[in-house]
């Protein structure tokens, strides 16, 4: 691995229309101002715009001991001229105090995004991009570096047998003098004065490997969930300038996704509306938050969190919960790192209007807003027929799916929620509100709810990958 081999026939990926540029740079500015919330965000947005970064590479590259990360990494780097940012760069730039940490090679992972955050503030980083080498290692490390805003645009995953490294490591050698990586089999340099200053790297007997390659793997599991959509794992059990030219082509492609933005959907609904169905379907298509406010409520009940303690005694008497105590709760669930990152669809909440501030007032608010229209009629056929099984647990509705056997009828229970006075009681209370809610979401789009869930499903799809309509005053 003498030289980075120089692709002179490779091209760019077609670049996409300067709207469609400018659309994302737009959503990262949004996304920044998400994270950081900054008390002044007029020069906080002029900043950003000043740096006009938007198209600099911000990549991780990933992977386990001898997977060749550094090596991949080191030639993206020359390949974009971009900025490599490893452990070892980061703790020894100007920063003597960490001394300490240069022979663990190991630094608590709030510090080590702090130095990550100082160097990705120099020019040449606002400039040209950056490329993190082996960084996050753990999955605290990785939500600490997210939480600042630090957020890539490609995370490149080697992955290889145990074996192949065990054996790939034991012939590793290293050049002391450029930190360039070379292989007594696989890739030994062809200058002699190269191989006579080449040392053996601490660190890489069998044993030694096997224990580092055990901590990777329990480490990497947590880290690959928390990069859905910019993930990509390349087989490192391939020659090195392969696995290079799938990296570089990788990190050459902007995303693109079946929706034109991070969704943020709200689902609103009468009772027995299907809006429970609907999310799953969205949070399985698109990989959504699916968001229950009710069911967020009882988690937090039997979680015992502190919110839960609060909540607790309502459930206990049966009266609503405050809306102060359930924005508090929405809102801390909207804000970590998966919804941030996926976006979400939400349900339960809001029931009126001035719930819906309460939404809009904390930065959560939705850009697709959905209401769907089910007859009082069909409402009541859907919710009085349901049944339940108390020795199986197994749910029934007598119309749609009926109970297979007379002794099981005989038996099934009907919860006093779905009793025909109770449906007529929420129905009416949420078509009471649905007025006013729906001209505070002046850009909601009403569907049919009595049809198809599937076909409703298409209608919600289409609202959600195609422009907002123009509204006809």
């Amino acid at each position: 691995m003498a030289a980075l081999p120089h692709p002179g026939s490779e091209r760019r990926g077609v670049q996409g229309p300067e709207a469609a540029s400018q659309a994302v740079g737009f959503q990262n500015m949004l996304e920044q101002l998400l994270i950081h919330r900054p008390e002044e965000p007029i020069p906080f947005m002029i900043d950003y715009l000043y740096q006009n970064n938007d198209n600099v590479p911000k990549i991780v590259v990933l992977g386990p001991p001898a997977a060749g990360k550094t090596t991949i990494a080191m030639w993206l780097c020359k390949h974009l001229k971009s900025n490599l940012l490893t452990m070892e760069n980061l703790i020894a730039k100007d920063f003597s105090s960490l001394a300490c940490y240069q022979k663990m090679k190991s630094v608590p992972s709030v510090l080590l995004s702090r130095l990550i955050q100082e160097r990705l503030r120099a020019e040449d980083c606002v400039k040209r991009g950056w490329v993190l080498d082996g960084i996050p290692a753990t999955r605290e490390q990785a939500l600490m570096i997210h939480s600042l805003g630090i957020i890539p645009r490609h995370v490149v995953a080697l992955s290889a047998p145990d074996t192949v490294l065990i054996e790939r490591n034991l012939g590793k050698r290293i050049d002391p003098q450029t930190g360039e990586i070379y292989h007594t089999t696989f890739d030994w340099p062809p200058e002699s004065e190269i191989q006579d200053r080449l040392v053996v790297p601490a660190g890489i007997s069998e044993l030694e490997t096997a224990q580092k390659l055990l901590e990777h793997h329990r480490n990497i599991v947590r880290i690959l969930p928390l990069y859905p959509k910019i993930l990509k794992v390349i087989s490192a059990d391939q020659p090195c300038v392969d696995v290079f030219y799938q990296a570089l082509t990788y990190v050459q492609t902007n995303h693109q996704s079946n929706a034109p933005f991070t969704p943020r959907v709200l689902l609103c609904g009468p009772v027995g509306s299907g809006k429970s169905l609907q999310a799953a379907l969205l949070a399985q298509k698109y990989g959504l938050v699916n968001v229950c406010c009710g069911q967020l409520l009882k988690e937090a009940v039997a979680d015992k969190s502190k919110y839960g303690e609060v909540i607790q005694p309502f459930f206990e008497k049966e009266m609503a919960v405050p809306d102060g105590v359930v924005k508090k709760l929405l809102c801390q669930r909207l804000s970590q790192l998966d919804c941030v990152q996926r976006g979400w669809v939400l349900h339960g909440f809001p029931l009126d209007v001035d719930q819906a501030r309460m939404l809009t007032g904390r930065d959560h608010t939705p850009n697709r807003v959905f209401f769907l229209n089910v007859p009082l009629d069909s409402i009541i056929e859907r919710l009085t027929l349901r049944r339940t099984d108390p020795v199986t647990g197994e749910r029934y509705h007598l119309m749609y799916k009926p109970p297979p056997t007379m002794e099981i009828q005989a038996r099934l229970l009907q919860n006093p929620k779905d009793s025909e006075e109770q449906v007529k009681l929420q129905t009416d209370q949420f078509y009471r509100k649905c007025a006013e809610l729906e001209q505070f979401y002046e850009q909601a789009i009403t569907l049919n709810g009595d049809q198809d869930p599937y076909t409703v499903f298409e209608y919600l799809e289409s609202g959600i990958i195609n422009p907002l309509p123009n509204k006809v005053p």
